[in-house]
């Protein structure tokens, strides 16, 4: 018998092939739609609310840092815990994954650099969860992101960065409610987080409560940054395994970009840190500095630079849009958001590309879908980083 929470959900074998299948015969809305206008500042059903405010501390000790987000957001990271725990039993019919993870992995928290030991330490003991499962909370975000980055700069060299963060991809699809599970629970968990050393903000970033590595984030007047994962052979899925079986020599994706937004000084400094340092999974770092032209995608695989794409006003390239394919070949049939969103681009012009444009195109179908968490849009001479909760209200793709 499956877990009470997962009897509604299609495994995920027979699910791509339904959902392939729904795409592929209906490729006019609502799985595409013309570009959107008007949708700034968000309002209506894709508008599910700001992402709250919270400060952490970096003066403190590690385990004490989070304490305040986990006690405010303690009932639904229990919540995502328990449904995470659940896929696992529905999808290897078993607890013996399970008991690995709160037997084994505790013992893995130490082997992490510093501060992610001692802050994933005090996590666990601020929600009471099992060290192992918020270890396992962590992990997941290294493997299952699938989102949209753009970073564009208008006609006076201003630069804006956006992203819709999608996540849940064969997560268990809720058939009743037609929404990925795993992406409606991770909802309540957005929040937006200053970082502040010695009274003075170091950086900011949107992330989710209980995760300790940075998916999302600026540096005020310096950089912004996001990241986006790559599907390769030579995957995340090789990478976490070989780190539990004590191969230790690259570092966390999500580790990286917040080392990278607490530390770089620079745009330059941050592209050299982003393209050099050896990884556990291959990744698409788009990344913002503070001067006109300082935009570019850095595609890796683990161990090197495959590419570094950078704006080339001078050839009328004033914009860079990552999704989770090489800019240089094409996506998945079945997952196109690249040309719907190149498309609102184009259509927009630089002439008229602002915070509220971008929000648009990331509010056009199939850019915004069943996957999409939140959106946040940057401008980093502005210093300002604003994050809302979404929802794809059907008819909606599922990705």
């Amino acid at each position: 018998m499956q877990p009470p929470g997962m009897r509604r959900m299609m495994p995920a074998s027979g699910l791509l092939l339904a959902l392939c299948a729904a795409v592929l015969a209906q490729d006019v809305p609502p799985y595409t739609e013309d570009c959107r206008s008007g949708t700034y500042p968000p309002a209506g059903p894709t508008f599910q609310g700001l992402a709250p405010w919270y400060t952490v501390n970096l003066d403190q000790p590690p385990s004490e840092r989070w304490k305040k987000i986990i006690s405010d957001k303690k009932q639904p990271l229990m919540a995502m815990i328990q449904q995470i725990k659940d896929l696992v039993k529905s999808i290897f019919h078993s607890e013996k994954l399970i008991d690995l993870v709160d037997t084994k992995l505790p013992a893995l928290v130490g082997k992490l650099p510093p501060p992610f030991d001692e802050e994933i330490k005090g996590i666990a003991e601020a929600s009471g969860q099992p060290l192992g499962e918020i270890l396992l909370f962590n992990i997941f975000y290294e493997l299952f992101t699938v989102c949209t980055s753009v970073v564009a700069e208008d006609m006076s060299g201003k630069l804006f960065h956006a992203r819709n963060l999608d996540f849940g991809l064969f997560l268990g699809w809720d058939v009743k409610n037609n929404s990925w599970t795993i992406t409606e629970m991770l909802r309540p968990l957005v929040v937006n987080v200053e970082f502040r050393r010695n009274n003075k903000t170091v950086f900011v970033s949107t992330s989710f409560a209980g995760y300790v590595g940075m998916l999302t984030g600026m540096k005020p007047g310096i950089l912004t940054l996001t990241m986006n994962e790559r599907f390769s052979l030579d995957g995340g899925y090789i990478g976490v395994l070989e780190w539990i079986l004590g191969v230790r020599q690259g570092a966390w994706m999500s580790f990286l970009t917040r080392s990278v937004l607490e530390n770089a000084t620079s745009y330059e400094e941050a592209k050299t840190l982003l393209s050099k340092t050896v990884m556990l999974a291959p990744a698409y770092f788009i990344l913002g500095g503070n001067q006109s032209g300082e935009a570019c995608v850095i595609t890796r695989s683990r161990q090197s630079c495959l590419d570094i794409w950078e704006l080339d006003l001078q050839k009328g390239q004033w914009y860079v849009l990552e999704t989770n394919y090489d800019h240089w070949k094409p996506p998945l049939p079945i997952d196109d958001r690249r040309r719907a969103a190149m498309k609102c681009m184009n259509r927009t012009t630089q002439k008229n590309i602002s915070i509220a444009t971008i929000y648009d195109m990331l509010s056009t179908k199939p850019v915004l879908n069943k996957l999409t968490t939140y959106t946040t849009v940057m401008s980093v001479s502005d210093s300002k980083l604003e994050a809302y909760l979404r929802d794809c209200p059907d008819p909606c793709i599922p990705w």
